[in-house]
């Protein structure tokens, strides 16, 4: 009996190079999956040429009053935006909380990969800088 194990494999965003390959290095599964989900969360829409749909408008949120309406359309966008985009995972629960400073959001998303059992946790804060 074989196990079909798949590995999800992206390049590093930042472009290091790898020493025995001397290629871009990459980040493979968890890392992988966990460097797309920040990228897709933290991209706004049309900040990608010929994929403006591609994007979130959490950023935005930061500067109205925060709401149970407000934290709803946050949760509804990330999951949204995961959902369309990153189709390597399951989404089990996404938490959006005022930060202490009530001028900041964060953000908690439990998932999992796809064909495993074992929940993961991303966690991220986006902060009004104005």
């Amino acid at each position: 009996m074989s196990r079909n194990t798949r590995t999800f494999t992206d390049l590093d965003a930042a472009f290091t190079l790898n020493p025995r390959t001397r290629d871009v290095a990459t980040k493979t599964n968890e890392a992988a999956i966990r460097n797309s989900i920040r990228n897709l969360i933290h991209t706004r829409h049309y900040e990608r040429l010929f994929q403006p749909d591609l994007g979130c408008q959490v950023h935005g949120l930061l500067f109205e009053n925060l709401s149970p309406l407000t934290v709803h359309v946050a949760e509804r966008t990330i999951f949204d935006v995961l959902n369309k985009f990153e189709p390597r995972i399951d989404i089990l629960s996404i938490s959006v909380t005022s930060g202490d400073d009530d001028i900041s959001l964060e953000i908690e998303i439990v998932y999992k990969i796809i064909n495993t059992n074992q929940p993961l946790r991303f966690n991220t804060t986006f902060t009004r800088v104005r």
